[in-house]
């Protein structure tokens, strides 16, 4: 069995992964003390506990294993797969939550079957993950796949929480689309209101997902050139339009050097379990 978790800044889920099945435990709230929780319900798992495997929103350093994590102050800072291994007495593996997503997709998801999946996520901002051959590419300093971050948009070059400016993840996101039609002139709009108008034929909110999808095709296509990832699956909550994911998807291929009528970018077929799927896919590879 391998123990799973997934945090985020308020809640965590577990789960326990055996014998290709996932089984959920329930969830709470993030507790202050992450490490004694852990080693309690491993305890109370008894033998056969191969591992734990953790997705949590934050970027681990492949070599120091210390965590930047903005949302969980508990988490910013530590070595977590450390503590929880001297702890535990077992092999540990945390992951970022977009790498699990990534993870998810490529083994039992729209990436399944293909030799290199490049999952997105066009959520609150902009991120990702690189699966190739079935293992996550994380990268030096853990940054693989983090394609929302560097000075590629040139209007609006807005300032990012990453301490430059013109990010893809400024504009992007559900957030980023918002700001991107307030820069255009066309007053406040929430993200569901800017996607919904545009599939109603309104107008202004076309111009706003016309210049969303320049903004966003082209650093993708550039990405995809890149990495020659077969698939792009997106998650996210504008991943969960179909028909903006198609439309991004159509710019894309436009703008890739291999041309391909079969889709490229495409909704996320794993579930709301995603960060636990990946953590649990990624602990069978890491674990055996």
């Amino acid at each position: 069995m391998i123990l799973c978790f997934e945090i985020g800044g308020s809640r965590v889920r577990a789960a326990v992964s055996g014998g290709g099945k996932l089984d959920g435990l329930g969830e709470i709230l993030t507790p202050p003390t992450f490490a004694a929780f852990v080693t309690g319900l491993a305890g109370f798992m008894g033998p056969g506990l191969r591992g734990v495997a953790v997705s949590v929103a934050g970027v681990v350093d492949p070599v120091s294993g210390v965590m930047k994590v903005a949302n969980i102050p508990a988490l910013d800072g530590r070595a977590v797969a450390a503590d929880l291994q001297a702890a535990l007495g077992l092999p540990v593996l945390v992951l970022n939550d977009a790498d699990c997503f990534a993870m998810a997709e490529a083994m039992q998801g729209a990436g399944r079957g293909y030799a290199s999946v490049f999952g997105i996520i066009l959520g609150t901002g902009v991120g990702g993950g690189l699966v190739i051959g079935g293992r996550l590419v994380s990268g030096a300093g853990g940054f693989a796949g983090e394609w929302g971050h560097g000075p590629v948009v040139q209007a609006p070059r807005l300032p990012c929480g990453c301490g430059q400016s013109g990010c893809l993840d400024t504009i992007g996101g559900a957030r980023g689309i918002e700001r991107l039609h307030l820069w255009l002139g066309s007053g406040p709009a929430s993200s569901e209101a800017i996607v919904a108008g545009w599939l109603a034929g309104d107008a202004v909110m076309a111009a706003t997902v016309a210049r969303w999808l320049e903004l966003v095709s082209g650093p993708l296509a550039m990405v995809l050139n890149v990495v020659g990832a077969n698939v792009v699956p997106v998650g996210g909550g504008l991943g969960n339009v179909p028909e903006l994911i198609a439309a991004l998807d159509e710019a894309v291929r436009a703008r890739v050097l291999r041309r391909t009528e079969r889709a490229l970018v495409v909704c996320a077929a794993v579930s709301a379990d995603a960060g636990l799927v990946g953590a649990a896919a990624a602990g069978e590879a890491a674990f055996g």
